[in-house]
């Protein structure tokens, strides 16, 4: 017991340094890396959900709150604006190619966005979901920061808004080999813009690690996707509960 409660006396001290957090984060990515590579890139060793597997666990064994991890944690989160920015690099190198399928990206940017909030509100709805529960589901397939205003402006869940769009995210990055591969879809261009419709930063983040044509694709779609959402949900989502009761 004294050797435990050693162990326990350092852990406490290193919990009240904000570095704990990020330190955490890192290293937790870096093991998710390394196993990563070892299953040879394998899209269900996807490093994003090893990573958070790894965090919650450390967390709910040491009973540290998600506030003081988070203090340290959110030097990595004020990194994803700088990076979503960054995608403007890859974007621009693909100019050319983003103009001569202007039509086709536009008309399955509408599908996408579409298909992703009737069809969060709808399975909510149809398994019994308040109110609040499907307000919160509606914008899952957008990036973060736009899905969580959305849900707060109308009366939903920000949190549980943002797990579900990380949900969603890693399911898209770990599935969408397969399904894409069903279909028989080869073109990087449309299998990066469908992940970044579908699957937001995640799914960007896996269609880098692809090509950077089908990386600046993803980020296209994230972007428009975004946007897209923004305007439609407020729009399509008081008929949507007023129709649904």
């Amino acid at each position: 017991m004294g050797q435990l409660d050693r162990i326990s006396e350092v852990w406490v001290y290193l919990a009240a340094s904000p570095l704990l957090g990020l330190t955490m984060t890192l290293a937790a990515y870096l093991v998710a890396l390394h196993l990563y590579r070892r299953c040879k890139y394998h899209p269900a060793a996807n490093p994003v959900l090893i990573a958070i597997v790894i965090v919650v666990a450390i967390l709910t064994l040491t009973r540290t709150s998600y506030k003081t991890y988070f203090e340290g944690a959110q030097f990595v989160h004020f990194m994803l604006g700088p990076a979503t920015v960054a995608l403007a690099l890859p974007l621009f190198r693909q100019w050319n190619n983003f103009r001569r399928a202007v039509w086709p990206l536009l008309l399955g940017l509408a599908a996408g966005s579409l298909t992703a909030i009737v069809a969060a509100v709808g399975i909510a709805w149809w398994l019994g979901a308040s109110r609040e529960i499907m307000v919160s589901m509606a914008p899952k397939s957008a990036t973060t920061p736009i899905a969580m205003a959305i849900a707060e402006r109308f009366g939903g869940l920000p949190s549980l808004t943002a797990v579900m769009v990380i949900c969603t995210g890693i399911l898209g990055a770990v599935s969408a080999k397969f399904i894409l591969n069903f279909l028989r879809i080869e073109s990087h261009a449309v299998r990066g813009f469908a992940l970044g419709v579908a699957s937001h930063g995640i799914g960007t983040a896996r269609a880098l690690q692809v090509s950077a044509e089908m990386g600046a694709f993803a980020g296209l779609g994230m972007g428009l996707n975004g946007i897209f959402t923004a305007v439609l949900v407020p729009m399509m989502l008081p008929i949507f509960l007023k129709a649904l009761g």
